[in-house]
């Protein structure tokens, strides 16, 4: 015998706002930081990928990370801290060698 589930009740826009509302007050200024910081040094180091090269990009996305991971000092823990700051140092020298070569 097959169990027959209930089908699902799909939420109202008023139930869906009050998730994401709900989850909103859960989210800090830093997790999101955190987040952005990911994403623009992906997207800078497919900057600097041969095939997709555009060194103004990559510079404007470590510009930007230098801006941002020093503000993320002691708002996450120490060796997240570390991590970033040496991603940016890592995407420099980086920089520097697609820019040379």
């Amino acid at each position: 015998m097959a169990d027959e589930a209930e089908p699902q009740k799909e939420p109202s826009q008023e139930e869906l706002m009050e998730q994401l509302e709900a989850e909103l007050r859960k989210l800090k200024v830093s997790d999101v930081l955190v987040q952005t910081v990911f994403t623009v040094s992906s997207l800078g180091y497919r900057s600097l990928d041969e095939e997709t090269r555009d060194l103004d990009q990559a510079k404007l996305a470590i510009d930007s990370l230098a801006a941002l991971v020093p503000l993320l000092k002691g708002a996450v823990p120490d060796d997240v801290s570390r991590d970033l700051e040496q991603m940016v140092a890592n995407m420099k020298l980086a920089y520097a060698k697609a820019a040379a070569g």
